[in-house]
């Protein structure tokens, strides 16, 4: 069984050589080796996280993959909490089919 990575711990250590039928394996990951970057996207390296729920229709899933993140006012790289909300995927494709700016529907309470 192989080691852990030592740099990362998640994932097992990369195969250097094999020599006389015996495995060779180096201290790292194929993916620490190469020096790979976070690839995590910029709005949750800045500590935002997506909700459960749609702000801007209400709706509710059990599946977080249903639901991306907008920017409020286009720009990627504003990462204020004020710009980001998290909307389903209906409400991304009618933001970006009639180009509308965020409106807000119904008011909620924020408690």
């Amino acid at each position: 069984m192989r080691k852990l990575c030592k740099e990362c711990r998640e994932r097992p250590v990369a195969v250097n050589y094999y020599k006389d039928g015996k495995t060779f394996y180096r201290s790292k990951c194929d993916h620490c080796a190469r020096g790979a970057k976070e690839t995590r996207p910029l709005w949750a390296l800045h500590g935002y996280k997506k909700k459960s729920t749609c702000e801007k229709c209400n709706y509710t899933s059990k599946h977080p993959e249903q639901f991306n993140v907008f920017y409020v006012d286009g720009d990627l790289q504003n990462h204020r909490y004020t710009n980001l909300k998290t909307i389903c995927a209906n409400c991304q494709r009618i933001l970006q089919k009639e180009g509308v700016k965020w409106r807000q529907g119904d008011l909620r309470a924020d408690f």
